[in-house]
């Protein structure tokens, strides 16, 4: 005869069934977000940290703002030495482009080239499509409130720290 495990006697966190349902579905999304962005820097025969520095080369542009080799070192958290590599793998890949900062001689601003543009449409224009379906989708009166969890949840992960240690 076999034993049943243990089961334990509540969960870890979440006593409210409804806060534990919505923060697994966050959850879920997170994972899958994950999950997406690797699967596309996969793609495109690059790793996470290129995907993200060029993210935020692409975002720059769109907003009008400079990003330099030492803001994308801040913005992952890596030395210069390793902000050089993944600099020197985009460009000589074709996704990117130094020219001179147009306020500071020291340093260089990145842009993105036509074919990063070219291939993050070709990759990512179905699933912002299905995303815009799924937003649609959410009553016009809630957007507000979704907009407003979502942003407060991005707070509280910004300025998390790290995992207090076991004692």
């Amino acid at each position: 005869m076999h034993e049943e495990a243990p089961q334990p006697e509540a969960p870890y966190w979440f006593h409210d069934d409804g806060i534990r349902v919505l923060l697994e579905a966050m959850r879920r999304f997170r994972l899958a977000d994950t999950g997406m962005r690797r699967r596309t820097a996969r793609a495109m025969d690059m790793n996470e940290s290129d995907m993200v520095a060029l993210q935020l080369v692409v975002a720059a542009e769109r907003h009008g703002t400079v990003v330099t080799p030492n803001a994308i070192a801040n913005h992952l958290d890596i030395s210069t030495a390793s902000t050089t590599k993944l600099v020197d793998r985009l460009e000589a890949a074709g996704y990117l482009v130094r020219e001179p900062h147009p306020h500071d001689r020291r340093s260089v601003r990145l842009l993105p080239t036509p074919r990063a543009h070219d291939e993050i449409r070709a990759r990512l224009t179905l699933m912002h499509a299905e995303m815009e379906r799924v937003a649609r989708a959410v009553p016009e009166e809630s957007r507000a409130h979704v907009a407003a969890f979502l942003d407060g949840m991005a707070d509280v992960l910004d300025h998390q720290e790290g995992i207090a240690p076991l004692t």
